[in-house]
């Protein structure tokens, strides 16, 4: 069975940092291609950042430059390292992995979701 579990989300106010976490079981996220995608409450999930094999990284343009997604395979993990955090960036925020490297994401399977909340 895989799960994904993200962890790391808060409250911050603007211009802070947060770290989330996506911790795998029943998946290698070595070889699998990882995104992650917020949603805005109201609105439509939104795709973030993603990570293929070969540690190839994609952008939101929304959030080029301040953000980083990398993994850490001795712990099966994903990262997402979230650096002058805006208001805007409030919304839960899901880890989506599995499945094929050369196909555009979503991928397989989700996580349950972290609360990101950005405000002064």
């Amino acid at each position: 069975q895989v799960q994904l579990v993200e962890s790391g989300g808060g409250l911050v106010q603007p211009g802070e940092s947060l770290r989330l976490s996506c911790a795998a079981s029943g998946i290698t996220l070595s070889i699998s291609p990882v995104a992650w995608y917020r949603q805005a409450l109201g609105q439509q999930r939104e795709l973030v950042a993603t990570i293929i094999i070969g540690a190839v990284t994609n952008y939101a343009d929304s959030v080029k430059g301040r953000f980083t997604i990398s993994r850490d395979n001795a712990k099966n993990t994903v990262y997402l390292q979230m650096n002058s955090l805006k208001p805007e960036d409030t919304a839960v925020y899901y880890c989506n992995g599995g499945g094929d490297n050369l196909l555009p994401p979503p991928y397989r399977y989700w996580g349950q979701g972290t609360q990101v909340t950005v405000s002064s």
